[in-house]
């Protein structure tokens, strides 16, 4: 009971007002593999039907910590030089307190230059569907300020991308969500009310890595992400995975001042690898004897293999 009584509330607090100056979106370790949730152009780039799905669950053993999962189905048109796609986002924060569920329609264009480079712009179209419980988190705090919940209200939003890879290299910059939608609004009913406004604000991302070859059957992966939003402090993560004989991986990561992360993953066919993550904070929070760190579990289906042969392993 301390843990929820603790928790939830701060959990809340910090959703309210970081959504004051910005709300983040979603974080995940495996970025490299789980593109599509951040840059739409990334779609149909793996030359075939591909589904990526992903679970994070953040700070485990504190009773309402978030929760996100992601599925991602996207694969090229025949013939053609587009993509196409969908992508779907949920997070749960305080055990149903906060649910937001993205749902998302994508397409991309892609221009092919020599020695197999390609460059690809991309587009989303969907939204966020959000529901806001204030009676259960009143259940952990009876101060909770009065206000009628929000039951799946939906905001309309879109999103934009360009994305650049060869065999060996890839970068892609993004704005998964370019409206900056206002959420809720507690209109003041007497002189004591008090307003709450959380507010999407525009999340930028830039992706990178490269594959180095260092030995027979061993390959270097660096990789990199950045997230900005105003009113949040730049988030950066960066990664490296070695991968033995195109099949196993393994590596660490670290978010800056927030955590540092070991990684492994096994191609466990040409059509199937799955992928896991720990994460341990590295801030005051990580240091509590309720916080066990956060976990992912990562799985890609590559579901059809019609439209084109591979020459090449795609490493990313």
């Amino acid at each position: 009971m301390i843990k929820k009584h603790i928790l939830i509330p701060i959990l809340f607090i910090g959703f309210v007002f970081q959504g004051l100056v910005a709300q983040q979106d979603a974080q995940y370790t495996q970025y490299m593999f789980n593109t599509l949730s951040v840059n739409p152009a990334y779609a149909g780039s793996r030359g075939q039907l591909s589904f990526a799905g992903l679970y994070r669950s953040q700070w485990v053993g504190l009773d309402g910590a978030p929760e996100t999962f992601t599925l991602n189905l996207h694969s090229p048109i025949r013939n053609s030089r587009l993509g196409y796609g969908v992508s779907i986002v949920n997070d749960n924060i305080g055990d149903g307190v906060v649910q937001q569920t993205y749902l998302d329609a994508v397409v991309s264009y892609t221009l092919e230059f020599a020695y197999d480079r390609k460059l690809s712009f991309g587009l989303k179209m969907g939204g966020n569907m959000m529901s806001l419980d204030f009676n259960k988190l009143r259940n952990f705090d009876q101060e909770v300020v009065q206000q009628d919940n929000i039951d799946n209200k939906f905001t309309p939003n879109f999103g934009l991308g360009l994305y650049y890879h060869t065999d060996r290299f890839y970068a892609g910059v993004s704005a998964p969500n370019i409206l900056e939608s206002e959420y809720f609004d507690n209109s003041a009913r007497d002189a004591n009310s008090v307003n709450f406004l959380s507010a999407q604000q525009i999340n930028l991302y830039l992706i990178t890595g490269y594959v180095f070859d260092i030995g027979a059957d061993l390959k270097f992966k660096p990789a990199l992400l950045t997230k900005a939003v105003g009113g949040a402090p730049l988030q950066v993560d960066l990664s490296a995975n070695f991968l033995f004989a195109d099949r196993f991986s393994f590596g660490a990561a670290y978010r800056w001042d927030a955590a540092v992360s070991a990684l492994a993953g096994f191609q466990i066919t040409d059509q199937l690898m799955i992928g896991l993550a720990y994460d341990r904070e590295t801030t005051e929070l990580g240091g509590t004897q309720f916080n066990d760190g956060s976990f992912e579990i990562f799985l890609r289906m590559e579901l059809l293999k019609r439209f084109q042969r591979t020459v090449s392993p795609r490493f990313f």
